[in-house]
């Protein structure tokens, strides 16, 4: 199996959807130049997300598609694949979702948000139905949005169980009471399920959880420090994420 370099973009955040896009643009070939063979971003990035204290312009779809559009083709210039969170819409209603874009620029699919922080209820979110599970490389992997591997590690150990040896995690956790929680859920999403998690902030005042990338031991590899903006990188490999704990889960015990 290969090994795959991937960088975390613990980014400031967005003022507006091309200030996200422009953040974007900057990070990708920040990655390209380091050799990342993908790179992560945080939760909903275009536009930003909202509820969480920060001024959120409207929704506007075609600027959304435009912006796609170019990190594809940018993804495509660089040779690096990328996981872009944004909000979105189609015929069922708003999502938060995270799209995924190969190293030619095309369409490897998407994660919607199936499990919505109730704080994000105001903003009528509809939740998706089903997960993916992503492949390049011969690397396979899952992504998780925020609130998900927070409070549901059913969604972290569904991808463990089919293949990955990695899940990313998009999210925004500001100021918070309970720091550790945070800190230890990560290292408990890897070390139940034996595989790398990424989890992938955004650079903000007074931040207690930031970006890391935690290994199948529940090892941190790789911390970004807080209020900063940082790219991380990091080279996996993927053989190290055995999955023994998630393949030996019973569930016809508790479902």
């Amino acid at each position: 199996m290969s090994l795959l370099k991937i960088g975390l973009a613990q980014t400031r955040f967005p003022q507006s959807a091309a200030d996200g896009l422009a953040i974007i643009k900057q990070q990708i070939m920040n990655a390209a130049n380091s050799n990342c063979d993908l790179v992560c971003f945080p939760e909903s990035v275009i536009p930003g997300l909202r509820g969480v204290g920060y001024e959120v312009e409207a929704y506007d779809h075609q600027v959304q598609l435009r912006a796609l559009a170019d990190i594809r083709a940018l993804a495509g210039e660089c040779r690096i694949a990328v996981i872009l969170p944004m909000e979105w819409k189609d015929e069922h209603g708003y999502h938060l979702v995270a799209f995924v874009v190969g190293k030619n620029g095309e369409d490897l699919g998407l994660q919607i948000k199936n499990q919505i922080d109730p704080d994000e209820d105001q903003f009528d979110y509809v939740p998706g139905e089903g997960r993916q599970l992503f492949t390049m490389e011969d690397v396979t992997f899952g992504i998780v949005i925020c609130h998900e591997g927070w409070r549901y590690p059913e969604t972290v150990r569904w991808a463990a169980r089919r293949g990955a040896s990695i899940v990313f995690h998009p999210m925004f956790t500001g100021e918070v009471s309970n720091p550790d929680f945070y800190n230890g859920a990560m290292v408990c999403r890897s070390l139940e399920n034996n595989i790398y998690f990424a989890s992938v902030n955004y650079a903000i005042p007074n931040q207690q959880v930031t970006t890391a990338l935690i290994s199948p031991t529940g090892e941190r590899l790789s911390v970004a420090e807080a209020g900063v903006e940082e790219l991380l990188v990091y080279e996996i490999d993927p053989a190290r994420a055995t999955r023994l704990l998630a393949q030996r889960f019973l569930p016809e015990l508790v479902e």
